[in-house]
């Protein structure tokens, strides 16, 4: 039965297609809005400039969490992708998390065919079928491994194919597959690990919709795109 749903994902998200920059070519700008246990604390949007085979996203996230009126959490973050035709050649981000300082510097190494990482949790060579964990690209349902775009770390993980439904976001209705995403090592801490659920439309070639469980309950929900 596993063989069988693996056989089935192929099918449906072939490597090449789903790796394609060209999908995201009509979009100028993606916003997401961020709730927790219902309320909205924050947004992670994400602007698309292009010059020639270069293609640059950038991402703005920021979100806060307040109990009693005082701020409990705060995250806030700026990074770059860099992308020549099909290709990441560069990413960088720093993120503030709590006054404490988090980054990444990732550069392509023509020579190596590989990664290199300056992170603020992991400096070294990666493979360059990771793909960085941001929710603008649905590479990531494909991928058996992704980088942290705040700290450079890099885990493993499973996508599971759950089913179709339909979910109906700010007065939309959507058709759309729905996944899992976890921690391929489940033995590291749980505060560390991954556990998502992700809303797919393969219509558009977009996540609309991402919720997990961690101090409250968690929305990425797709408000906006241009």
């Amino acid at each position: 039965m596993k063989k069988i749903i693996i056989t089935l994902l192929l099918l449906i998200y072939p490597t090449n297609s789903i790796a394609h920059i060209g999908h995201y070519i009509k979009y100028n700008k993606i916003e997401m809005e961020i709730f927790r246990n219902g309320e909205l604390i924050g947004y992670n949007n994400y602007f698309f400039k292009r010059n020639g085979d270069e293609t640059v996203v950038s991402n703005q996230l920021k979100f806060s969490v307040k109990l009693l009126g005082a701020t409990i959490f705060q995250v806030e973050g700026y990074s770059e992708e860099k992308y020549v035709k099909d290709q990441l050649v560069l990413f960088k981000s720093k993120t503030l998390q709590n006054d404490k300082e988090k980054f990444v510097n990732l550069i392509f190494n023509k020579k190596s065919k590989k990664f290199d990482i300056n992170g603020s949790s992991y400096s070294g060579e990666a493979s360059i079928n990771n793909v960085i964990g941001n929710w603008w690209n649905h590479k990531i349902l494909q991928a058996g491994t992704q980088i942290s775009p705040i700290s450079g770390s890099i885990k493993g993980q499973v996508v599971t194919f759950v089913g179709k439904e339909k979910i109906e976001l700010y007065e939309k209705i959507y058709d759309v597959d729905r996944f899992t995403l976890r921690s391929k090592d489940m033995s590291i801490p749980k505060d560390k690990r991954l556990d998502f659920n992700i809303w797919y439309d393969p219509k558009n070639l977009r996540i609309i919709k991402v919720s997990y469980s961690r101090m409250g309950n968690w929305e990425y929900k797709l408000k906006n795109f241009e």
